[in-house]
């Protein structure tokens, strides 16, 4: 599945891991450069990285993509760079989007889940999944099998101790009570960026509470999901990795078995 070097970085290789389906995830291609997606065959995951320090030399442009209702979600910020920063990404989604279908990006279609995960409107097999934070978004593509990416910017004042014990679960705070410092502060992330991941690639929002499945903190995992209750199958499933997104981030991919070998 995910091959992850010493520092917990995905790379293009395959790994089988028992009996699950080798999944390829591809390095990280920047929007900014790469216009065009490479096809995507079955068993393989495309990761896209944008940077969204300068938002505002493409903002208008960006802005003219979006549906309406987009449009409407975006004037509800007030401040202006998450503003920004939703017009950017969410115009660099349609035009991938629309690369993957041959379409155009004014035609492509959300829908969402009931816990508000957006997903495309018709049945194409295309899957994907968006994730951004201070400066960075992160998109991840597929077909056939879910999808979730987080990233999150790295601040140091964060009281992590104090998130961890709201949300964490036993195993996961026992692991983190064994560091310090800056330690503390990066295995913090990972695990939150792995959990978030796996909540958006199932789809169940907050439904599905932090503490009721486990993940390691360990930099260099190759599949960090270790448990899930109260089913124990579910982990079988399912596939949590780092994804190296650059220097000051965390970020993780979650991705699942193919919908047909888990219906």
């Amino acid at each position: 599945m995910c091959n992850t070097d010493s520092a917990g970085t995905i790379s293009s290789r395959h790994f089988d891991m028992g009996s699950r389906t080798k999944v390829e995830v591809c390095e990280i291609r920047d929007v900014t450069k790469d216009v065009r997606p490479p096809d995507l065959p079955p068993n393989v995951v495309h990761l896209w990285r944008l940077s969204l320090q300068t938002v505002a030399d493409n903002q208008e442009s960006c802005y003219e993509l979006l549906s309406l209702d987009e449009r409407d979600k975006a004037l509800r910020y007030r401040v202006e760079r998450p503003r920004s920063e939703f017009v950017m990404t969410r115009s660099a989604l349609r035009s991938l989007v629309a690369h993957y279908l041959g379409s155009s990006p004014q035609m492509v279609r959300f829908r969402y889940t009931e816990h508000g995960k957006p997903i495309l409107d018709g049945a194409t097999g295309l899957q994907f999944n968006v994730s951004h934070t201070e400066g960075l978004a992160l998109l991840a593509f597929a077909c056939g099998r879910d999808l979730g990416v987080d990233v999150e910017k790295l601040h140091s004042t964060t009281d992590v101790r104090k998130l961890a014990e709201r949300f964490f679960s036993i195993q996961e705070r026992e692991e983190l009570g064994k560091l310090e410092g800056e330690d503390l502060h990066a295995a913090f992330l990972r695990c939150w960026t792995r959990k978030e991941a796996y909540i958006k690639a199932r789809g169940e929002g907050l439904s599905l509470p932090l503490d009721q499945f486990d993940v390691s903190i360990a930099p260099d995992e190759q599949n960090a999901l270790l448990a899930t209750r109260p089913v124990a199958e579910e982990a079988k499933w399912w596939t949590v990795c780092n994804v190296h997104v650059g220097v000051g981030y965390a970020a993780a991919l979650a991705y699942g078995e193919e919908l047909s070998r888990k219906e």
